[in-house]
């Protein structure tokens, strides 16, 4: 009885921690005081009003919100069929690729985006877009493979095969059989992705060119001249978006559709 106690403590004390920070952002985005302050000295909406007003954050916002989409959309294209492919062939060397996706997971966003600086800009000389673009795939497409590699290994393939001996090609196959049984893992691959390119920053900030700046980078611009709530309002809006995103693209996300 007491360990129950103790962990029922733990989990509470730990779901504190990690709600505490967003429920004191999301206060103090009301605030009336001209700088983030806590305890709130008064209630405003100001502050989401002055969010709407500026412009970088608009910009920024779409910018950001093209990027996530697309990007994870082309990494599900490549991911899925090479998370496939590791899972089903026996490759040399399959351990050490599995660890080369996770690799930039591992390694400092800094190094990362200044690595890809370094080739997509200084060596290939690609446009601001299409740079971003390149970066943004390159960094959402190690979790996809993972996270639908993962979804792979408790897949049964002797279904797969089932369905071939039953008159069904591997590309029908693969549509009908496979893709529905890992759904849900193409659904994590998803939200995951999305939510690391549209947060991302390092990668953003070395790729950016004048007046191409996504929602992280305009926030962090914005900072270094003022320090007012609309940051925390800033916050709010994209934990309410957040929110709302993933949960129309985990009712509404057209895998099924594949299948019918």
């Amino acid at each position: 009885m007491r360990k129950n106690k103790f962990l029922t403590f733990y989990a509470c004390l730990v779901f504190g921690f990690l709600f505490l920070p967003l429920a004191i952002i999301a206060v103090t985005a009301f605030n009336t005081a001209p700088t983030i302050s806590f305890p709130i000295s008064g209630f405003t909406f100001k502050w989401f009003a002055n969010v709407f007003a500026t412009k970088s954050f608009l910009s920024g916002f779409q910018l950001s919100f093209m990027l996530a989409i697309v990007a994870t959309l082309i990494a599900l294209l490549v991911g899925v069929p090479a998370a496939y492919a590791l899972s089903r062939n026996s490759v040399k060397g399959k351990k050490l690729l599995k660890s080369f996706f996770l690799s930039p997971t591992i390694i400092p966003g800094i190094v990362v985006g200044y690595s890809l600086y370094q080739f997509i800009v200084l060596k290939l000389k690609l446009p601001v877009m299409q740079g971003l673009l390149i970066g943004h795939f390159l960094v959402v497409l190690p979790y996809v493979i993972r996270v639908v590699g993962s979804a792979l290994e408790q897949f049964d393939f002797s279904i797969e095969e089932m369905a071939w001996t039953l008159g069904c090609g591997k590309a029908q196959a693969f549509f009908k059989v496979v893709l529905p049984n890992i759904s849900s893992g193409i659904v994590a691959a998803f939200m995951l992705a999305f939510i690391n390119s549209f947060n991302n920053i390092p990668v953003s900030m070395f790729l950016s060119g004048p007046g191409v700046r996504t929602l992280p980078t305009a926030l962090m611009n914005y900072i270094e001249y003022f320090y007012d709530p609309t940051v925390s309002a800033v916050s709010v809006l994209l934990m309410a978006a957040t929110i709302a995103i993933m949960f129309v693209v985990e009712k509404t996300l057209g895998i099924g559709a594949l299948t019918k």
